[in-house]
């Protein structure tokens, strides 16, 4: 059996791509912070911070998935914004040279990005895998994350980056957030409502990473976000009404998302829209790909 070898295994994607990769015959091994951390899978300790690596993980890895990263949901201070940068960036950098040092050489490395590289823009402009990193704060993680990964190269492995958009899951992540205030019919659309929210199903996204896994033409960037442009004020509306709630609330004013919010707020005030041709061009098919079937499946 062919080993895959993952860090952030037991976050929200990560569980769902190892069970499907093990239910396909993979041998799944995963990294973790700690042995407390409750998984299925055999698990290796890793700590990036302090250069440690259990004896044996990186041993016989044909494919290496790097999901590893703090959340960016929780408020960016300056300690923290330290900490999503490190959780990305060192740690691939770690396993890098770990790989580097014992002569592994895996057939391909498989590394989470994010449409926060395009940055934040409210427009009609739509980005594609061939536009330039944005300069502020997500386009610098995201460029040096995705830099990292494609020094995996010089191990002869095939890289392949994946630019994720908000994953919509029907357990976790940010549709429990989105979700609460319509739940108590105190919904309402952020700032002005006409920010483009990019956004994947759970499932179209690991199916996703399971192609790159499969597929050896698969290499390079490639956007991870459904064809379906929608604004945070459709999200809002489409939201209440599959939950059968009522929307009355004006929009929530940009000043009060900014002082709740601080410098994160960008991610709910602004939003871009989001190419998801080339993905569709090497022959994946969004199972779905409109809001609607999403949050029917979701919901």
């Amino acid at each position: 059996m062919k080993k895959i070898l993952i860090s952030g295994a037991t976050g929200l994607v990560g569980k769902k791509l190892s069970k499907k990769l093990y239910e396909r015959g993979y041998k799944v091994e995963i990294l973790v912070r700690s042995k407390k951390e409750k998984t299925n899978f055999k698990s290796y300790v890793w700590d990036y911070e302090n250069q440690f690596l259990e004896e044996c993980a990186l041993d016989n890895t044909y494919i290496f998935i790097h999901l590893a990263g703090a959340p960016i949901s929780k408020r960016w201070t300056n300690p923290y914004k330290k900490e999503i940068y490190r959780s990305r960036v060192d740690s691939a950098q770690f396993i890098y040279e770990r790989m580097f040092e014992k002569d592994i050489h895996p057939e391909a490395v498989i590394s989470a990005s994010a449409v926060g590289y395009y940055g934040q823009v409210t427009s009609e402009y739509i980005f594609s895998e061939e536009d330039l990193p944005a300069q502020d704060f997500l386009g610098n993680v995201c460029a040096d994350w995705e830099l990292k990964a494609l020094q995996f190269q010089n191990l002869g492995s095939r890289v392949v980056r994946i630019r994720t958009a908000t994953v919509l899951s029907e357990k976790g992540g940010a549709l429990d957030t989105f979700r609460k205030p319509v739940d108590f019919n105190l919904g309402a659309p952020l700032g002005t409502g006409q920010q483009y929210f990019p956004w994947i199903h759970i499932d179209d996204l690991v199916n996703i990473y399971f192609k790159a896994v499969e597929d050896v033409s698969m290499n390079g960037a490639y956007n991870a976000s459904a064809p379906d442009f929608v604004t945070n004020e459709i999200l809002t509306k489409k939201l209440a009404s599959h939950l059968n709630k009522k929307l009355f609330l004006p929009n929530v004013p940009k000043f009060v998302i900014k002082t709740v919010l601080g410098e994160m707020s960008v991610l709910a005030l602004e939003g871009s829209r989001i190419s998801s041709e080339k993905i569709e061009n090497s022959g994946f098919n969004f199972k779905y790909n409109n809001l609607d079937s999403a949050l029917s499946d979701i919901l």
